[in-house]
C-alpha cells in the first residue's frame, strides 16, 4: 500500500474512532512489504509539546499522533506515560465549550473535547501553561474537565525531560 494511502487510512480510522492496525506487526503480503526495522515497544515516558497549530485536514496532528501512539502501546500491552503540554497558539484547544465559543467565535463548542476526553481515559495527562492562560484571560473554570494548569510550559517540559520523558513536537 502506498505510504500516502496508508496515512490517509490511518487518519480516517483515527477520526472515526476505529481501531488502528499495528502496522509494525503486519507482513503486508498483498504488496510484499516487509518490516525490516521492527519497533518493539518498551515502557515509555513521552511529553507532547503542543504549542503550534499543525493539522491534517481539520484534525490536530498532535491529537492524532497521541491516539495512534496510545493504541500501539495498548495493543502491545506496554505501559506508556504520556503528558500533553499545551501553550501558545494551541492553548485554546484546552477550553470548555463556553470559553471556546468566545475565543473562536463559534456556537458549536470545542470540537476536540471528545478526542481529548478519550485520550484522558487512556491515561494521557493534559496541561495548559499558566502564561498562556493569563495572557488570554482564562481561568480554571474555562478549561475542559481534567486539564491541569502548570507553572510554565517550557519549564514543565524541561522538568519532564529531566524525569526521563522524551519530547515529541508534532
Amino acid at each position: 500500500m502506498p505510504p500516502l494511502k496508508r496515512a490517509a487510512i490511518v487518519l480516517l480510522l483515527l477520526i472515526s474512532g476505529q481501531s488502528v492496525p499495528v502496522w509494525a506487526e503486519e507482513k503486508g503480503p498483498e504488496t510484499g512489504l516487509q518490516i525490516e526495522v521492527p519497533v518493539p515497544l518498551k515502557e515509555s515516558k513521552v511529553v507532547f509539546s503542543m504549542n503550534r497549530l499543525a493539522f491534517l485536514g481539520d484534525q490536530p496532528a498532535g491529537l492524532a499522533q497521541m491516539k495512534f501512539m496510545m493504541a500501539r502501546y495498548k495493543a502491545s500491552q506496554v505501559p506508556a506515560h504520556v503528558a500533553a503540554v499545551f501553550f501558545g497558539e494551541a492553548g485554546y484547544m484546552m477550553l470548555n465549550d463556553a470559553a471556546y465559543g468566545k475565543v473562536r467565535k463559534s456556537d458549536r463548542g470545542n470540537p476536540f473535547k471528545d478526542q481529548i476526553k478519550a485520550l484522558q481515559d487512556e491515561g494521557v495527562q493534559f496541561e495548559l501553561c499558566v502564561n498562556t492562560a493569563r495572557s488570554n484571560g482564562w481561568g480554571n473554570a474555562d478549561l475542559l474537565p481534567g486539564v491541569r494548569v502548570n507553572g510554565g510550559a517550557m519549564l514543565r517540559i524541561v522538568q519532564l525531560v529531566q524525569d526521563g520523558y522524551i519530547q515529541v513536537q508534532p
